[in-house]
């Protein structure tokens, strides 16, 4: 894997541009993976990185990581306060209604270890996020009893951090993640695999913005549709939201 791309760096912090397939940081979830954002930033800018969030190995793109100690201690602060804004693009199953609030409360656990620690289950925690269709596509290709399938470009913003938060609340409101292989739909993700040889989580973190915690300017940063989904934009006529077109 070349370099990973720097979105903006100052005294305090860094912001990455994360592919999709990559996981943050060592994982019990996943112990053969032996490439991790945080040790690949670390060695291309010669200096410890410390992590302020995370994102799911699938989901691609803006990361940021604070480059003291002190720095990861406001921020990871700032997030818990949900004083710093997140936006995220996935292209879904459906026609999306075209904007709404996702109330649904979460477990913070895996089904994996609920299951396993039945006793020592947690209470769902309060999940809220927004979400608006910015585009939607009707294909040719039948994935059911209707001779053509439907999908939506959405935007949304997670005014909560729950583990998977985006990929459970869209699945709920019955318009999976193209690409979700945990939480979506098997046939959805053929049809992409196979007429578009489109092999990945259709989710991307498009911007975060916050109030830096050491001068008080106001950061946001932000990036385009990546690289291995452009096609899909292309081929359905979607304009890059980051162009300030959608």
């Amino acid at each position: 894997m070349s370099e990973l791309q720097i979105l903006y760096r100052d005294d305090d912090y860094i912001v990455i541009n994360k592919p999709s397939g990559l996981l943050v940081h060592r994982s019990e979830i996943d112990k053969r993976e032996t490439r991790f954002a945080l040790q690949m930033l670390r060695d291309q800018i010669g200096q410890r990185v410390y992590p302020v969030h995370r994102l799911d190995k699938p989901t691609s793109g803006v990361l940021v990581f604070a480059l003291h100690s002190g720095a990861a201690s406001k921020l990871q602060q700032a997030f818990s306060e949900r004083q710093v804004n997140k936006e995220y693009m996935a292209v879904v199953r459906g026609y999306a209604p075209e904007s709404g609030i996702i109330d649904y409360a979460l477990s913070d656990k895996r089904e994996k270890e609920e299951k396993r620690h039945a006793d020592d289950l947690r209470e769902p925690q309060p999940a809220l996020s927004e979400y608006q269709r910015i585009a939607t596509i009707e294909l040719p290709f039948s994935t059911g009893r209707f001779s053509t399938s439907r999908y939506s470009l959405v935007r949304v913003v997670p005014e909560t951090g729950r583990k998977h938060q985006i990929r459970r609340h869209l699945h709920h409101i019955a318009h999976p993640i193209i690409g979700d292989t945990r939480y979506g739909e098997g046939r959805h993700n053929r049809l992409f695999r196979e007429q578009f040889q489109s092999y990945r989580l259709l989710l991307w973190s498009r911007s975060v913005s916050f109030s830096h915690p050491f001068t008080g300017e106001e950061i946001q940063v932000s990036t385009g549709v990546p690289e291995d989904i452009m096609p899909l934009f292309d081929r359905f006529g979607w304009p890059d939201p980051q162009n300030g077109q959608c």
